[in-house]
C-alpha cells in the first residue's frame, strides 16, 4: 500500500503544475531536448532540468543524454493506477450526489405538500 500510496503521490505532485503537464502535452507530440523545452515554456535550462526531474522521478518522462544534449520523451508508465484511483473516487461522489438529489427531491415534495395543505 505504501509503494501504490507513494506512486499515486509522486504522479498527482508532477501532474500539478501547468509547466510540467504542457511538457507532457508537447512529448507527446515527439521527443525534445531540454533546451528546446525550455525555450518553448521561456524558462531557464535549470527550471526546466528541475521540471524534468520531477517528471522523470513519476516515471512519466524519460531522458537520454547523447553527447551534450539531454533528450526526453515520455515514459513507460501509463496512467491505470491513477485512473483507477480516480474512478473509485468518482463513483463514490456520484452516488453521494445522487443521494442527495434525492433528498433535495423529498424536501421539494415535503414542501409542496405543506404548502398545499396551508391553503386549505
Amino acid at each position: 500500500m505504501v509503494h501504490y500510496q507513494a506512486s499515486l503521490d509522486a504522479t498527482f505532485a508532477a501532474l500539478s503544475d501547468v509547466t510540467r503537464r504542457g511538457v507532457l502535452e508537447r512529448l507527446g507530440e515527439s521527443e525534445a531536448s531540454v533546451s528546446d523545452l525550455a525555450e518553448r515554456f521561456r524558462m531557464t535550462l535549470t527550471g526546466m532540468k528541475k521540471h524534468i526531474g520531477v517528471l522523470e522521478q513519476a516515471g512519466l518522462v524519460t531522458t537520454e543524454k547523447v553527447g551534450r544534449v539531454r533528450t526526453c520523451k515520455l515514459g513507460p508508465r501509463r496512467l491505470e493506477e491513477e485512473a483507477a484511483w480516480i474512478e473509485r473516487h468518482r463513483q463514490l461522489w456520484s452516488a453521494r450526489f445522487d443521494a442527495l438529489d434525492e433528498i433535495v427531491e423529498q424536501l421539494k415534495r415535503k414542501e409542496k405538500t405543506d404548502a398545499q395543505r396551508k391553503r386549505r
